[in-house]
């Protein structure tokens, strides 16, 4: 009997996209690359970004939950040689985990013949990241809004729908030297607000959603301001406010934490964007040499999870 293989490709995210918090996201022209095949042990061969994390067997989130699922499915676990190339910078607000969710899931898919569609995908990989915007951004593409069906927040069932961003815009990252926990940016925010913070997001939200929908740079620009996560997080991404000012230049549509930070994300036209990338270079320049930033010019993802196995589309 042939040997079965996969072939599965997840874009980076980033969450939030100013003032969408834990609901908008957007899919960015990194990905974590999986070849898998069936084999009588476990192993990994990985090149790329972060390449002797990604290439651990002990640990690795692909295939722990690979196995998870598999086992929740009552299936046996089929080991896997796994060929990775990774180019999501790790703890940095990128969607790593979530890319590597949803690529487990995917396997778990495949060759547990379990017979799920994206949307199927993207509700377990929800339900193992604990919250629904990276996962439906990763598995959905574009810019995405989610939540839950029946408002129960991060326990109800998630549900999510995408917008197909213009493809004259792309995205420049600014990526610190040193990760950040989730954890860690999470604990320095409050455990309430108040009504003039919380409305001036929703607005935000709205404009954001309805920019987005229509391919309209005003209203993104309008939209991309937020009140509840970065003001606190500013202290523990210093990147933010070395760059938010950048949002007031031409061809920049906002400027953002991506997903908890530390990361910074910038919206701009794709034909501004070199020039944007410099202005982030200069804008960063005066940080220490121990926090020398990273500067990635990207498009914006609009199919997002890939997968195709023994040379067929899944989908």
């Amino acid at each position: 009997m042939s040997t079965r293989w996969l072939g599965v490709a997840a874009p980076a995210t980033s969450a939030n996209v100013g003032p969408g918090f834990d609901t908008a996201a957007l899919a960015l022209g990194l990905h974590l690359h999986v070849d898998a095949q069936e084999a009588g042990e476990f192993s990994i061969q990985a090149e790329g970004r972060n390449a002797d994390v990604c290439g651990a067997l002990g640990g690795n989130l692909i295939v722990e939950v690979y196995r998870e699922v598999m086992e929740r499915a009552g299936m046996p676990v089929i080991p896997l040689h796994l060929q990775l190339r990774n180019e999501i910078p790790l703890g940095m607000g990128c969607g790593s985990s979530a890319a590597a969710r949803v690529a487990g899931v995917t396997l778990a898919v495949y060759f547990g013949r379990l017979g799920w569609g994206r949307k199927r995908i993207f509700e377990e990989a929800a339900r193992l990241e604990g919250h629904p915007d990276n996962a439906a951004a990763c598995v959905l593409g574009g810019f995405v809004v989610s939540g839950a069906r029946d408002g129960a927040g991060e326990g109800g069932s998630p549900i999510a729908v995408t917008m197909t961003p213009p493809g004259t815009w792309s995205a420049v990252l600014a990526i610190p030297a040193r990760p950040l926990a989730t954890s860690a940016s999470r604990a320095v925010l409050p455990d309430s607000y108040g009504r003039r913070a919380a409305v001036s997001n929703v607005q935000c939200v709205a404009l954001l959603t309805a920019g987005f929908s229509r391919g309209d740079e005003e209203l993104v620009r309008a939209g991309m301001h937020d009140w509840l996560h970065q003001p606190y997080r500013s202290d523990v991404c210093p990147l933010l406010p070395a760059l938010i000012g950048l949002r007031t230049e031409d061809g920049v549509l906002g400027v953002a934490l991506s997903g908890a930070g530390p990361s910074v994300m910038v919206l701009c036209r794709s034909d501004a964007a070199a020039g944007v990338s410099e202005k982030v270079r200069a804008a960063t320049g005066s940080l220490t040499a121990s926090d020398a930033t990273e500067v990635l010019i990207c498009g914006l993802d609009s199919r997002g999870l890939q997968a195709s196995g023994d040379g067929m589309p899944l989908w």
